[in-house]
């Protein structure tokens, strides 16, 4: 199977001013909004898909910086509900590399037909539910007017750019980027002088390709990062044989982990207080020899006791100490909060970049970023000069995308007064007040912290279910209840709160953009979560009303 299949654009474009009619419009067009469309197709529904972008891809259509690469594994991060799909894809690497993930995307398009309802470079603008006629009218930038029975937003947990409200921003006169919107063409940084702020997921992938191709890296740090190898290596062919040999038992595995993956990975049922410190260091070294982001699966309590959490936390230091060879850069680099409370990162030669002649850190906690100017920028101490300045600032996670719509519920209530406090929703799915619109991954959703792509087929299967289920018995509208949505805010908390996670600024909890109220986001526990769902099902959809 061909990895470098084009990014084209196939499907029509809005008419200006054109008014549609379908049963279900969806926003987004990654791997949320495709699945979304190829299985209300497959229900009889219509269905109209927009999408800001001009191919499918959704994260990995964006997100084409140096070094973009998945952590979950190939064979985990594909679909799961299409057998002949699974046999047919071969995977190239351990890991997958942007490139190849969004030749799958455009495959997955292609084998399903799926550009024809998709309209590419448009992008929603506003979404207002009619209560007399309980229908969505959904208006797009091109000038169009779209109406839905059900509107979906699938605009992904990390699709709305966040760039730091830096003075200067507009003077500076190189060329200037962030890592979650790299141009398609690419950025030559061949004898560039570069500079990056963050060093957050896409910086650690970023910095070590960067340094390869610059002149000189100039790497602006606010937050020192716990970070664990990849270890990606091309995938052997026997690996790719035996899991295809038995795939449904292997999903089957994943679907009863916390997080939806590494079911193979080894697993322990001990506290690190109950073994030997020289056990205790054999373990960790094991998962840092075998790499990935189950680093802190080796006990059960790393991430439920601080005291556990220590030991972690020292492993790793060492580690960055041993590798960078400067002691002044490796204490930069050097963490000092709660490991596995930000999302854990995984690297390929991250550390070992800051050994090279041609790369500098400079601790931006200690030496502020003062403004940017036209060739560079400048801290409380001096005045650096760039060529390039690239920003791996994150994105306004799981809620970014859905409010910057203008969405308006019954009695004329947007998402923005909703969320005001920070986002409610019953399940992750839906939120009281916009009757029959769904959230695929929203926050409330186990969602970042799984195996994404096994979330996204969970949520869409069970809107397509319960929108089927709804037109089999005569009903026009569902809506969850307030009461509904507030036990299962309470649920998400207090689960969040038996653990590590919360205890440190992390985007989990919006700390990375200013102003955003502090909420941690995501449900932790993916077999639960699913069990839930069942269930509310089950009891004929509990904790909403339907009419």
């Amino acid at each position: 199977m061909s990895v470098d299949s084009p990014d084209i654009t196939l499907g029509p474009s809005s008419n200006r001013g054109e008014f549609v009619d379908v049963d279900v419009v969806v926003v987004g067009a990654g791997f949320a909004g495709m699945y979304m469309l190829h299985r209300l197709r497959e229900l009889g529904y219509s269905v109209r898909v927009f999408e800001a972008g001009t191919g499918v891809g959704g994260t990995w259509y964006w997100n084409r910086y140096p070094g973009a690469r998945c952590d979950v594994e190939s064979l985990e991060y594909s679909y799961s509900f299409d057998e002949k799909l699974q046999q047919d894809w071969e995977w190239t690497e351990r890991y997958s590399s942007q490139p190849e993930i969004l030749s799958y995307a455009n495959h997955f398009a292609d084998r399903f037909d799926l550009r024809r309802d998709i309209r590419f470079e448009t992008r929603v603008e506003s979404s207002a539910f009619d209560e007399d006629r309980n229908i969505w009218s959904v208006r797009t930038s091109d000038g169009g007017l779209t109406s839905g029975r059900f509107f979906v937003m699938a605009t992904g947990c990390l699709s709305s750019a966040a760039t730091p409200d830096i003075e200067g921003i507009q003077e500076f006169s190189g060329t200037m980027v962030h890592t979650g919107q790299w141009p398609k063409e690419g950025v030559d940084l061949t004898g560039m002088r570069v500079g990056i702020i963050g060093t957050g997921s896409s910086g650690v992938q970023a910095i070590p390709v960067i340094a390869e191709q610059c002149d000189e890296l100039i790497v602006f740090q606010r937050t020192p990062q716990y970070t664990v190898p990849a270890r990606n290596t091309p995938l052997q062919v026997e690996r790719q044989t035996d899991v295809k040999s038995r795939y449904r038992d292997f999903r089957e595995a994943n679907f009863l982990m916390p997080q939806a993956l590494g079911a193979e990975v080894p697993k322990y049922d001990d506290s690190i207080h109950d073994v030997s410190d020289e056990e205790r260091r054999e373990r960790l070294q094991e998962a840092w020899d075998r790499g990935g982001t189950l680093f802190l699966a080796s006990f059960t309590d790393v991430l439920l006791d601080e005291s556990a959490n220590f030991h972690a936390q020292d492993f790793v230091r060492e580690k960055i100490g041993e590798i960078v060879s400067d002691p002044e850069t490796a204490s930069k680099l050097t963490p000092e909060h709660i490991i596995g409370c930000k999302r854990l990162v995984i690297d390929t030669d991250y550390f070992e970049t800051f050994n090279r002649p041609n790369v500098r850190l400079v601790d931006v906690g200690s030496e502020p970023i003062q403004r940017i100017t036209e060739s560079g920028l400048s801290t409380q101490s001096e005045e650096f000069q760039f060529d390039v300045l690239v920003f791996a600032t994150g994105f306004d996670a799981m809620t970014g995308s859905i409010l910057r719509v203008d969405i308006t519920g019954r009695g004329g209530m947007t998402i923005q007064e909703k969320w005001s406090a920070g986002p409610r929703t019953y399940l992750g799915l839906t939120v009281p007040g916009f009757p029959n619109m769904f959230t695929v991954s929203g926050p409330g959703s186990p969602s970042v912290l799984t195996n994404m792509i096994i979330s996204i087929e969970q949520h869409v299967e069970w809107i397509s279910d319960c929108i089927s289920w709804l037109d089999e018995r005569g009903y026009v509208t569902i809506e969850a209840k307030s009461e509904a949505e507030e036990a299962w805010v309470d649920h998400v908390n207090s689960k969040a709160e038996r653990t590590l996670f919360p205890s440190c600024n992390s985007w989990y909890l919006g700390a990375n953009v200013p102003g955003k109220t502090r909420v941690f986001m995501p449900l932790l526990g993916f077999p639960g979560y699913v069990r839930r769902c069942d269930q509310v099902v089950e009891n004929n959809y509990e904790g909403f009303v339907v009419q």
